[in-house]
């Protein structure tokens, strides 16, 4: 069943009940109004009645022909009293009212051999009640199919702003992300609209920086494949090529033994070269380091190398009971961190950082802070700031970043302990 079909239904059971309890109510009060007027009517009959005994010369049937609520008539024995107008229904509502016993017709007989019937006539009582149920149920009726409408119209201009709401989430969902809603006269609507068109600039602008992200890895990926390429071609491949060399002469000055030394010296220092290179290369591929040490045995590993590296001071601090991490938790943490260290030393110009790793409560915080230029928030992130908020993402944790003119650049990422397990 649909919505409309539904409130309909509501509605209708509504005024159904509304109604009923309306006449329920109504033939309450009637029954006490009827009955206080028909024991108004019996003393009048008990009136007649004496009145016929006495002197019956003195009623006259146009005396007692406009009486309410009574009906008397004038019989011979042996004739029947006229059939009454009353229906079924009506002298059935009548003994639910009065009951049968208010009903019976009275006679008296009369000195010119006549009869007297006189009984209580509440008829006109219960066509007025007829007519006040009648008028209560046309009310009633025309109160429903005036809201039926009503509810109708409403419901109806309402659908049409969910087909077209229902109608944007599938271009949406095509990938059409410039679809839009336009205005109503609804101020609902007009809300819905509103936040249906800032979810639809919001994806497609997510939408071109993830474009704009990928088409970057993508360069990111030549820019690493093309250094590795140079890497291993003018540094490493250099190295091998001396080494190539020097083992030829050191088969050439075999019975030369202070040439063969220094050879010997120069393969050494080449090897050395060579296998610093590639440490330092696979340290840049993958940090080898946290498949043998815990997190904070490998940041100080980190910290050194790359205040080493770019000359900047550089201070870690390791709360106590750090917890032992998986390895993929302890390398985006670790990454997160490089990625930092990189940010600080490409566009920071600052001179210390501190790196601070502890425990608080049930989770693990994390905070950078460098003493450098800064910058006014917001900016558009970078590469390296969506790489670290990709990571936190997976984490489970918040990545907030602090930043003011010539107050350097604090980074906190609060992550649960349960998110890393």
């Amino acid at each position: 069943m649909t919505a409309l079909g539904r409130i309909n239904l509501g509605v209708s059971l509504l005024f159904v009940l509304v109604t009923l309890a309306g006449l329920a109510l109504l033939l309450r009060q009637a029954s006490h109004d009827v009955q206080r007027e028909l024991q108004a009517a019996e003393a009048v009959v008990e009136y007649i009645g004496e009145v016929a005994r006495s002197n019956p010369g003195s009623l006259r049937p146009e005396l007692t022909k406009n009486l309410r609520h009574i009906r008397v008539s004038w019989l011979r024995p042996g004739d029947h009293p006229k059939a009454q107008s009353e229906s079924a229904v009506e002298r059935w509502i009548a003994e639910r009212l009065l009951g049968s016993s208010s009903l019976v017709t009275h006679v008296w007989p009369l000195a010119d051999d006549r009869e007297l019937h006189i009984a209580l006539d509440p008829y006109d009582e219960i066509e007025e009640i007829q007519d006040s149920l009648l008028q209560l149920l046309l009310l009633s009726a025309f109160a429903l199919i005036l809201s039926l409408l009503t509810i109708r119209f409403a419901v109806c201009r309402a659908r049409r702003v969910l087909d077209e709401l229902l109608a944007g989430l599938r271009e949406v969902g095509a990938g059409h992300f410039d679809a839009r809603l336009r205005d109503h006269g609804l101020a609902e609507a007009r809300h819905l609209a509103a936040h249906f068109n800032d979810m639809a600039v919001t994806l497609q602008q997510v939408q071109a920086d993830n474009a704009e992200l990928t088409q970057a890895l993508l360069e990111l990926q030549e820019r690493e494949r093309t250094r590795l390429g140079q890497t291993l071609h003018d540094d490493l491949g250099q190295y091998l090529s001396g080494i190539r060399a020097q083992a030829c002469l050191l088969k050439v000055i075999a019975d030369r033994p202070q040439q063969v030394q220094d050879t010997a010296r120069l393969l050494d220092d080449n090897c050395e070269r060579l296998q610093q290179g590639f440490r330092s290369l696979i340290r840049d591929l993958y940090p080898v380091v946290l498949e043998r040490l815990e997190l904070g045995p490998a940041l100080q590993q980190l910290a050194v190398d790359w205040q080493q590296a770019q000359g900047i001071r550089c201070q870690l601090q390791l709360g106590e009971r750090l917890p032992s991490l998986p390895l993929a938790s302890k390398a985006h943490l670790y990454r997160l961190v490089q990625e930092a260290l990189t940010n600080v030393a490409r566009h920071a110009d600052a001179s210390e950082v501190r790196i601070r790793l502890q425990r608080r409560g049930h989770g693990l915080r994390l905070l950078v802070r460098d003493n450098g230029q800064g910058t006014a928030l917001p900016l558009r992130p970078g590469i390296g700031l969506r790489s670290m908020r990709e990571r936190s993402r997976s984490l489970g944790g918040e990545l907030r970043l602090h930043s003011r003119p010539q107050a350097g650049w604090a980074l906190c990422l609060n992550i649960p302990l349960e998110a890393m397990r």
